[in-house]
């Protein structure tokens, strides 16, 4: 049996909807109420949801050279006492309207870390934090048409200041093992290419 959730869409009552902020991000406010597992229906209930919009996360890979491209930038809500609020990421941005996930994948490689991407293979459509946060993110992982020299990119107007970081495959494994991939988007994306790159190897060689 194919294990799934009880419950749909139809299941939820929305009995009030307001935006509680608009600034860079917003804030939904929403009274609602959803079925019990054990029948009929929980008490009303407020809660907040943090609206960034749907976003896309792309990890190039460069089978000759067997090395990824990681991208180092300065994260504000990684401020944590003394830990260092860079961060190492694999390339990410927000669906703008009218794009589709493959082009923001292209998009923001080029953005980013100056690379063009000649394939793209889907990873994963996850929901990094449901119980505060509406966004839903696409990984892929990217085949580069050849090797990327680190330097700086981004988009200035936007406030962008990215390192671009060329690693090899066996040192990106060895930083996942030493729990040194605090990124959600990244960590998925690694676990995953532990398990396919050999396949990948031998499709992109």
């Amino acid at each position: 049996m194919t294990l799934k959730p009880r419950f749909g869409a139809a299941d939820v009552r929305v009995l009030e909807d307001e935006t509680a902020y608009d600034g860079y991000f917003s804030i939904r406010r929403l009274t609602l109420q959803y079925r019990a597992f054990q029948g009929g229906w929980v008490e009303p209930q407020v809660r907040e949801v943090f609206e960034r919009g749907d976003a896309v996360g792309v990890l190039p890979y460069h089978a000759a050279s067997d090395s990824l491209v990681l991208i180092e930038q300065f994260r504000p809500g990684a401020l944590r006492g003394d830990s260092s609020p860079w961060m190492l990421e694999l390339i990410a941005g927000i669906v703008e309207h009218g794009e589709s996930d493959a082009e923001v994948a292209h998009r923001e490689a080029m953005e980013e870390a100056g690379c063009e991407l000649l394939e793209l293979h889907p990873i994963a459509t996850l929901l990094p934090s449901a119980g505060a946060c509406s966004e839903q993110v696409q990984l892929y992982c990217g085949r580069l048409d050849g090797p990327v020299s680190p330097g700086v990119h981004g988009l200035a107007d936007e406030g962008e200041n990215i390192l671009v970081h060329s690693v090899p495959v066996a040192e990106a494994f060895e930083l996942l093992a030493q729990n040194r991939i605090p990124n959600g988007h990244t960590l998925i994306s690694l676990l995953w290419l532990q398990h396919n790159i050999q396949s990948l190897r031998e499709r992109w060689g």
